[in-house]
């Protein structure tokens, strides 16, 4: 399909290409192309998605002109390390993000999470923000391809065109923000920033740069935060990330907790108690 191309760096280094005008699930199509024997470092994108998923079973919409991309990585052993590679994600597509959408002036966040530091700021555990609002989300899946052979499907949807205006928290669109780029330009520039961050992970030995980097992201780091876990609410500041790329927060009694998974908010949102 004319449009769509991987970057040469990527090119090089042995990914490939597989695009589509529609699909119903990339991160779907990609685990099917798995348990059919492919060997991963496969991009399967497209700029309308019918079925998308994000985390905890939600839907992702992804209207024509926006970006749905997967890629597929097979790994051997355990899935501790590549449960990371939503890090690696969320810093490829801020630095594909900053590479094609002309500089201009980032509003402090709309939730309290914006600083100033960076245009695009990651949000744990897998959301990419700007002005504070969701630009971009991310969900890894995996499936178990037997003799200790995992799929791994890294998911990124990013609001090129449009966004959703009916949800609990403030979205965006690099159209609302005012910048002209296209799904295939940003897919050019997040195929090459993803080799490059890859390559700092090098397998889970490099995490603990990924890790840096991130922080050096990292939307509402050192603010008022409120994580929901499995329907309880727990308040206080949030400190970093650990070792394993766990959230941090240190509560309202000052214990330091480290949460593995939940729905993050900050600033008013979680001083507020809405969530």
């Amino acid at each position: 399909m004319a449009g769509f191309t991987l970057a040469p760096t990527a090119a090089a280094e042995g990914f490939r290409l597989e695009a589509h005008e529609v699909v119903g699930s990339t991160n779907a199509l990609a685990l099917d192309r798995a348990r059919a024997g492919d060997p991963g470092r496969l991009w399967i994108v497209s700029k309308r998605q019918e079925s998308g998923r994000g985390r905890r079973g939600r839907v992702w919409a992804t209207p024509q002109g926006n970006l749905a991309a997967t890629l597929l990585v097979v790994i051997d052993g355990d899935l501790k390390s590549a449960a990371t590679l939503g890090f690696v994600a969320g810093l490829a597509l801020a630095d594909a993000l900053d590479a094609v959408v002309p500089r201009g002036r980032i509003a402090v966040g709309l939730d309290g999470a914006g600083s100033g530091r960076n245009r695009f700021e990651l949000k744990w555990p897998n959301d990419v923000l700007a002005s504070g609002a969701k630009l971009a989300g991310i969900l890894l899946e995996s499936a178990l391809l037997g003799e200790g052979r995992f799929a791994v499907a890294v998911g990124i949807g990013v609001n090129v065109v449009a966004h959703p205006d009916d949800l609990p928290y403030p979205a965006t669109s690099l159209a609302a923000l005012g910048s002209s780029c296209d799904a295939e330009i940003l897919f050019l520039a997040l195929s090459d920033a993803w080799s490059v961050n890859e390559r700092l992970w090098n397998g889970g030995n490099g995490l603990s740069v990924v890790r840096r980097r991130w922080l050096e992201r990292a939307a509402g780091l050192g603010g008022e935060v409120a994580v929901r876990i499995d329907g309880n609410v727990v308040r206080g500041t949030f400190e970093t990330i650990d070792e394993d790329c766990r959230f941090v927060i240190r509560d309202e009694s000052g214990a330091r907790l480290t949460i593995a998974a939940g729905d993050v908010h900050f600033g008013a949102v979680a001083s507020a108690g809405a969530i």
